[in-house]
């Protein structure tokens, strides 16, 4: 009679790498499971398609460039969208200019959002191409 909801959150938990913040990347960057950046990273940062990632940027990072990933956790500064596949969490520091493509979000207060927040349906395809359509 009741359907279950599908629990919200993050569902994949391993980091498997992590870039510190004294590293600065010029280009883009493709990571596999999970990959935590405390550095800058000037370019596009994706999760492998089809994968359950996780990207975690930290309050000492930033990204100028567009993310794509399964679940996002962002609390420093990203500077391009954020396409999340599934969720989208905004940490009290982070700051984003630029749209957020989600399917849940949690806005924690003292976050920033210079940019359209967009609901996607369950049932969507990835939205792999609206990366490029963002850099036109």
């Amino acid at each position: 009679m009741f359907s279950k909801k599908k629990a919200a959150g993050i569902q994949q938990t391993k980091l498997a790498t992590l870039i510190a913040h004294d590293v600065r990347i010029v280009g883009d960057l493709q990571f596999t499971d999970g990959l935590r950046l405390d550095g800058h990273v000037k370019g596009n940062v994706s999760g492998e398609p089809g994968s359950q990632t996780l990207f975690v940027l930290s309050d000492r990072g930033s990204i100028e460039g567009n993310v794509h990933g399964y679940d996002v956790m962002v609390n420093g500064n990203i500077v391009g969208d954020v396409i999340a596949d599934h969720f989208v969490e905004l940490q009290a520091n982070a700051h984003v200019t630029g749209n957020i493509y989600y399917q849940q979000l949690r806005m924690d207060c003292g976050a920033s959002v210079d940019g359209k927040l967009t609901r996607r349906d369950l049932g969507q395809a990835p939205l792999t191409s609206m990366v490029d359509v963002a850099r036109d």
